[in-house]
């Protein structure tokens, strides 16, 4: 089979302006990067707000492994197969960071038969909306440090300035730096440090902003440091957040792009769902809604994860009510969790799926702890076998989830038209949406409620420093917020070494912090990092371009 560049530079990409109309958009609301990509104006934004809502499917799946679950490829898939059936349908995705591009996880185009194009533009530089958050981040670093090297009218205690600088890279040699060395022109000496841009405060701020206007209140309340005598320091306060929403005023707006079969698709915004909270923005959600009868949309890793993130963050936030839920697993992803080694996941091994398929079972339970129709798409790999595929399927049965298999990445839509079908119909059900836990709870309730109903943990430590954090961030009337928890997404636990369906286990807590600008309260666990590595053998080693500008080895 042709490798995923391959066969995304095969394909025969329609103008952007016939993408458009398939939405009933005008080619007066599109602002050109090229001829196949587009950024939709605010115009749309405005005329279709008013306008009645599609059906919003959420695609999630079980713990990442390192055999690769397909999410992103099951999301594409489906819309082309919805799309196959006669639906009219919107995929609505994330952008991808190149972290993970050129270090080891990939892009976030999808793959096979079941891609967004142009998937180089997508997953390279695209329309510059990383650039310019990155940008916009490090400007308000760049206004703090200059306030304090003005003469710090402020007060501003330099052993206690909470923002970082970004950039969206995997560097872990600039996870903890000294800055301002070199005399007294060149700045204040201070301990600094970096984090990757899509776990800065500015990404979940673009993600969760209504508008530019709502964007640049969200900037304003970034609490970035404390003064010597206690006092919370704000973007505002700096006079940072009118410059900032003004490199922000075209990557606030969704992009356009089409997928391998010419299914129309909005790509917005990138939090990972790791250290952030892992859903494309508000807006593309809300404009797909409005533009067509079924809007797919997806969250980052697994369902512990991403979906318990959109479900509490994001659809509390803004209103928005999924009608399903689609949980991607695989035999190969099940079997890695059941003990058997990647090497050997192409064998069939009855005994380790029938013990790693516990991961299915905890995502199920936690999907339909929200009240929302379940169904499993099965995404099938050529090793896997008639036995192994039954033994899912009768599985789902027991738990009382509805499931297809799914062969979007060999067939494109045309193998995810049983799963459309299946989607279809939970759709029509009733869905009693409600998000996990009231805002009313104190913020270590939330932290149990998540970590007991979700992660099945038996409870929560905190460290003194998460103790004290805490006690401060309520001080400052943060405690009415949502929860954000930066975990490990390879496991339900906060150790990634434990599989399955992981018990007798708690969750320790290191660190809260407050994320003002975006409206919710961030807890760290375990060593989860906000600035990531490259693995010792990166993917860049292997992309290259040649003298007609081709580019080879991205996938």
């Amino acid at each position: 089979m042709l490798s995923d560049i391959e066969i995304a530079q095969q394909a025969q990409a329609e103008p952007i302006t016939q993408i458009a109309a398939k939405l009933g958009i005008d080619e007066s609301y599109l602002e050109y990067y090229g001829k196949y990509k587009a950024k939709l104006s605010e115009e749309l934004m405005r005329e279709k707000m008013a306008g009645p809502d599609g059906k919003l499917i959420l695609v999630t799946a079980i713990n990442p492994t390192p055999a690769g679950e397909g999410k992103t490829t099951t999301s594409v898939g489906l819309g082309d197969a919805l799309t196959k059936i006669g639906k009219k349908t919107v995929i609505a995705l994330r952008e991808p960071s190149l972290g993970p591009v050129f270090g080891v996880k990939g892009g976030a185009a999808g793959g096979g038969y079941a891609q967004v194009i142009p998937m180089e533009d997508i997953n390279l530089h695209f329309t510059g909306d990383m650039h310019a958050i990155t940008a916009a981040n490090n400007l308000l670093c760049a206004m703090l440090d200059n306030h304090i090297q003005q003469g710090n009218a402020l007060g501003i205690d330099v052993k206690r300035i909470l923002i970082k600088r970004c950039m969206d890279m995997n560097d872990r040699e600039l996870r903890n730096i000294i800055a301002g060395l070199g005399g007294r022109v060149n700045g204040v000496p201070r301990e600094d440090g970096f984090i990757i841009t899509v776990a800065s405060e500015v990404m979940a701020i673009l993600c969760l902003s209504a508008d530019v206007t709502d964007l640049k209140e969200r900037l304003g309340k970034i609490l970035v440091a404390y003064t010597f005598d206690g006092t919370p320091v704000y973007a505002a306060d700096l006079k940072a957040n009118g410059a900032m929403a003004a490199l922000l005023k075209d990557a606030i707006k969704p992009n356009l792009v089409q997928t391998l079969e010419g299914t129309p698709a909005i790509m917005h915004g990138g939090p990972f769902a790791n250290i952030a909270h892992g859903c494309n923005s508000v807006r593309a959600t809300q404009l797909g809604l409005k533009l067509a009868d079924y809007c797919v949309t997806e969250a980052g890793f697994g369902s512990d994860l991403g979906a318990e993130k959109f479900f509490d963050i994001k659809c509390r936030k803004a209103g928005l009510k999924p009608a399903a839920v689609v949980l991607v697993a695989t035999v190969r992803a099940l079997k890695y969790n059941g003990g058997v080694p990647k090497a050997e996941l192409g064998n069939e091994n009855l005994e380790a799926l029938s013990k790693g398929i516990v991961n299915l079972g905890a995502h199920i339970d936690n999907m339909q702890q929200y009240g929302v129709p379940v169904v499993v798409a099965i995404n099938r790999f050529g090793a896997d076998t008639e036995d192994e595929l039954s033994l899912i399927e009768n599985y789902c049965r027991e738990r009382g989830a509805d499931f297809a298999l799914s062969e979007v990445f060999a067939k494109g839509g045309e193998g995810g038209t049983a799963l459309a079908e299946k989607v279809v119909a939970a759709a029509d059900k009733s869905s009693n949406f409600h998000p996990l836990y009231e805002l009313t709870l104190s913020l270590k309730d939330k932290i149990d409620t998540i970590a007991r109903r979700i992660y099945g943990a038996d409870g929560v430590l905190y460290t003194t420093a998460a103790e004290k954090a805490i006690v401060e961030i309520e001080k400052l009337g943060g405690g009415a917020l949502p929860i954000c928890i930066a975990k490990t997404q390879y496991s339900l636990s906060d150790d990634p070494t434990l599989l399955g369906r992981p018990q007798d286990f708690r969750i320790t807590v290191r660190d809260v912090r407050l994320s003002n600008g975006a409206g919710f309260v961030v807890v760290y666990t375990g060593d989860i990092m906000t600035m990531p590595g490259l693995p010792k053998v990166p993917a860049a080693e292997k992309i290259d371009v040649d003298a007609n500008g081709r580019i080879t080895g991205l996938f």
